[in-house]
């Protein structure tokens, strides 16, 4: 069995050792990224540290889902499903000051990354400022680019440590089909703005089985590099509902997938590409449940990930080491619920009942 931490922790260096070589033409850029290769390996340290000496296994990155309003009405969002994200705020939120003494905690345990979903993170300009002065990690803001202008140019100027990543469903047929009429061209200024800035920045493409070949296209990703994208997260699709089960991945389009992106990371070298979930099987099942990561809603609650929402422990208010030991999280390792069989891109929302029902045990 593969050392899941350990190998995450590795990938995540890799990343930054790539990212590194992507912004050699940028000093300031390069020299953050060169630093943040440093902390890597010091928070991996850290993380084998507190293993041995508490018997505390900290994961490599969090999700924390830190906005519950959004400006777009994205076709099949599973944040409005579930009503974490909507028009106005509908869920309890953590203070900016909160939401800055989680992460400290989280640097000082040895996480390395955050990824900042919402909602839409860029609505809320006072968390970010908060969260920014965290030096000692990395946040992956997940945005749908729309709110992007000067001030917040400016904003990731000052704050390398946050990297955009502007969400797409592949061109702009497909992307204003489920995100609204105008979005595409309006994420390519956004796109060409950060590029023009000389910024580090990333995009995340929903993956389905519709548009799986055009999205991994050679030349769909020429386009991307061409605008100064060097950080690809694609995320298989997870359906909301059973009218768009087909969309979602088989055993088999997880296979493709996986030998796609592979042989694209051999063609565009300077390009960072990411598969999420990616390839679980290999890894021992799903990554959630603190195993690789785990995810903070708005209100602090400590959940097995975005598609799970279900919590028996608040960082905000019993830390993140209570959230490592979770009773919850401990009962979906000890069951193997990780390793479930499914179909699509979520283990955990496809059995919710049965975690559900973990949820409720005395």
């Amino acid at each position: 069995m593969i050392d899941l931490p350990k190998y995450m922790a590795d990938n995540l260096a890799d990343i930054m050792r790539t990212a590194h070589g992507s912004v050699l033409g940028n000093p300031r850029e390069a020299r953050f990224a060169l630093r943040m290769q440093h902390q890597l390996a010091r928070g991996e340290r850290r993380r084998r540290q507190l293993l041995k000496r508490e018997g505390l296994e900290v994961p490599p990155f969090l999700i924390a889902s830190i906005a519950t309003t959004c400006n777009l009405q994205c076709k099949g969002c599973y944040a409005r499903s579930n009503g974490l994200a909507s028009d106005t705020p509908q869920r309890d939120t953590l203070t900016p000051d909160q939401w800055h003494d989680i992460f400290a905690e989280a640097a000082d345990l040895g996480f390395n990354v955050s990824l900042l979903a919402g909602g839409e993170p860029l609505t809320r300009r006072d968390l970010l400022e908060r969260i920014a002065q965290v030096r000692d990690m990395l946040f992956p803001v997940f945005t749908n680019g729309t709110l992007i202008g000067p001030q917040y140019i400016d904003f990731f100027r000052r704050h390398l440590n946050m990297v955009p990543v502007i969400s797409l469903e592949g061109d702009a047929g497909a992307t204003d089909t489920r995100r609204g009429n105008g979005v595409y061209q309006r994420a390519l200024m956004s796109m060409e703005m950060l590029r023009d800035a000389g910024l580090f920045f990333g995009t995340s493409i929903t993956v389905t089985t519709r548009n799986k070949e055009a999205v991994t296209a050679h030349e769909y990703l020429q386009l991307l590099h061409s605008l100064g994208c060097r950080l690809v997260f694609y995320v298989e699709y997870v359906p909301i509902d059973e009218s768009t089960a087909d969309l979602a991945f088989g055993d088999d389009d997880v296979q493709w997938m996986e030998q796609t992106v592979d042989r694209l990371r051999g063609e565009m070298n300077d390009m960072i590409l990411v598969s999420f979930p990616g390839d679980e099987k290999m890894l021992g099942g799903c990554t959630a449940a603190g195993r690789g990561f785990f995810h903070i809603g708005p209100d602090g609650a400590a959940e097995p990930c975005p598609f799970s929402p279900h919590s028996d422990t608040n960082v905000a208010t019993d830390g993140l080491r209570a959230a490592l030991q979770s009773p919850l999280f401990r009962r979906l390792r000890e069951a193997s619920a990780l390793s479930w069989e499914h179909t699509g891109g979520c283990t955990l929302f496809e059995h919710r009942d049965e975690v559900q029902a973990m949820l409720q045990q005395a």
